[in-house]
């Protein structure tokens, strides 16, 4: 039994079953079309869009300006997995995903992990992305002099943690926030069923509604309509940098680091959720002229110009109002309406309708073939490889997604769904940096066309150890240092339960640079690994317990079914 947690899928037999149609490409047969271009323009729709429109607000309220320091680190942590997943993409010549990669060097039950956990990735990052999208569209409705109730654009879990912030503010004799005290009035004013208000965000679920009839009945977005949505968008991207410069003030930057460093590292995941589309490439590879090439070099330059135009918003959006006043849906608009620039507030609220939308388009496609791969290998029921005799998408697993997401966006919050899809994310990058680690010290392999550069372990790895131990027990000018505040069980239980993912990450750092610097990995996947679970132990306890609960279900899933009816296993 435990040795079936391990069966692989060689590489030899995914080559076979993607030209037997059995891949987990997005589209087979396609013709190689795509340049170093198409591929940056490619990348750069999905991460721009995904966050430009949608969270970087909220990393800006929580760290200030100095978030722009928090963009730097992420854009470097994507960018040595993004040479990870070009050499896997290499090594399988096959529009890939992570679950593919994971199946043949980790094994089946390393696979499924990773496919449960893509799923939560992409259901749960669109209800985000509907999230904002609802957001926006009703800010551009004000804009036209269309209000819609506040009672039908919110969502529930939103309201109530903001009735409940300002419940405990008057408990505690404390001042309660503008957001607070607008929660209580609409938890007050909305209708109610009993003694529990109808509040929904139906926006959210319209639109989840209307790209999962698209993705139903076979629309695909085409090179051309592609590259053309990222051109719209980096323009109006442009034009509120250049004009929003003109309304900088200094003041408002100052403090630069309101929130010291805790408050930049708290906007992790939502600047991390800014990037996670970049990993989207990965299965284009089957449509690339020269994947070994131009893959790795689309993913890189896309992540450049992302992270540079993230920066230059940041600082203009920092410096035209105040960093408090961003934590918003719709903050990119309602920026521009503080500085009494109206007609600007309207077309940055269109651009981010059609931004959002197009991220839910994509990813909305991802989601069923995830499931349609594991259903081939046997993982799933085969009801969710059921391909629609007509459209030629697979219908059961395309509609049963957009429940998936649609019914959460009438309801959650953003914050909770962004946590909750940044760790699923950084989780699959972990593992396809350490399976590059794994599959350069395999012999029986072919080498890959591109490979990721090999810088032997153990002249990095110890330099990495040494400066982490100067980082915690360097003592500032009172005396204290890192270590004193991470290892200590003062305060306790509720206090120490917080330092759990920062103790585990330090776990995992020795064993992972004592790995490697024994079996001489490569350095730049290992730096993958430790930025990715740093990152990972940034995200806290409770995203942690919502995360390992997700996992466990999947794992009763897996023992009840996909164990047995695995193809391998047959």
């Amino acid at each position: 039994m435990f040795a079936s947690f391990f069966r692989k899928k060689s590489i030899q037999r995914i080559v076979a079953d993607a030209q037997a149609g059995f891949g987990d490409a997005e589209h087979t047969g396609l013709h190689k079309v795509l340049s170093v271009r198409d591929l940056t323009l490619f990348g750069m729709a999905a991460i721009i869009g995904a966050g430009i429109f949608s969270t970087i607000g909220t990393a800006c309220f929580d760290g200030g300006p100095a978030v722009i320091f928090l963009f730097i680190g992420i854009a470097l942590t994507c960018g040595f997995s993004a040479l990870c997943y070009a050499e896997m993409a290499s090594r399988i010549p096959v529009s890939g995903s992570a679950y593919t990669y994971s199946y043949t060097t980790f094994g089946e039950l390393i696979a499924w992990i990773i496919g449960w956990d893509l799923i939560m990735e992409y259901a749960i990052g669109n209800v985000t992305v509907a999230i904002s999208w609802s957001g926006n569209f009703t800010t551009f409705l004000r804009q036209i002099g269309i209000h819609l109730p506040d009672y039908l654009t919110r969502s529930f879990l939103e309201i109530r943690n903001g009735h409940l912030g300002y419940l405990s503010s008057l408990t505690d004799g404390k001042i309660a926030t503008e957001a607070q005290r607008a929660a209580e009035q609409l938890w007050n004013s909305a209708p109610h069923i009993g003694s529990l208000p109808l509040i929904l965000n139906l926006p959210a679920f319209v639109i989840t509604f209307i790209i999962t009839a698209l993705v139903y009945i076979g629309i695909k977005e085409s090179r051309a309509v592609s590259n053309g949505m990222v051109i719209f968008k980096v323009l109006v991207v442009l034009i509120v940098v250049i004009i929003g410069a003109f309304y900088v003030q200094p003041e408002n930057w100052t403090p630069f680091a309101p929130n010291g460093m805790e408050g930049v590292l708290k906007g992790t995941s939502a600047v991390f959720f800014a990037y996670i589309g970049f990993d989207a490439l990965s299965t284009t590879a089957e449509e690339c002229r020269n994947p070994q090439r131009d893959l790795p070099r689309g993913m890189l330059y896309s992540l450049l110009v992302a992270t540079l135009i993230y920066i230059c918003a940041a600082l203009i959006l920092t410096g035209m109002v105040k960093y408090t006043s961003l934590g918003n849906e719709a903050f990119l608009a309602n920026a521009f309406l503080q500085r009494g620039i109206n007609w600007i507030g309207g077309v940055i609220a269109f651009s981010a309708l059609i931004a959002t939308a197009s991220v839910l388009l994509v990813f909305q496609i991802g989601q069923p073939r995830i499931w349609m791969s594991m259903s081939r290998d046997g993982l799933l029921p085969a009801k969710f490889a059921e391909i629609h005799p007509r459209f030629k998408t697979p219908k059961f697993a395309t509609i049963l997604t957009g429940f998936l997401v649609g019914i959460p966006a009438l309801f959650m919050d953003a914050a909770f769904v962004t946590d909750m899809c940044s760790i699923g994310t950084l989780f699959a990058f972990t593992l396809v940096c350490a399976g590059i680690m794994v599959l350069q010290k395999r012999k029986d392999l072919p080498d890959p066309k591109f490979k990721v550069p090999y810088i032997n372990a153990r002249i990095g790895a110890p330099v990495i150890v040494l400066g982490v131990l100067w980082l915690l027990f360097r003592e500032d000018a009172e005396g204290k240092n890192i270590a004193s505040g991470i290892f200590t069980m003062e305060g306790g239980y509720e206090v120490w339960k917080h330092l759990i993912p920062s103790w585990l990450f330090y776990v995992c750092f020795a064993i992972a640079c004592g790995l490697a610097f024994v079996r001489r990995y490569s350095l730049i996947p290992l730096l993958g690994v430790l930025s990715c679970l740093y990152l990972l132990s940034t995200l806290g306890v409770v995203n942690w317990v919502r995360f390992i609960v997700w996992l466990a279900i999947g794992m009763m899933i897996y023992l009840a079914y996909g164990r047995k009816n695995s193809k391998l296993a047959r």
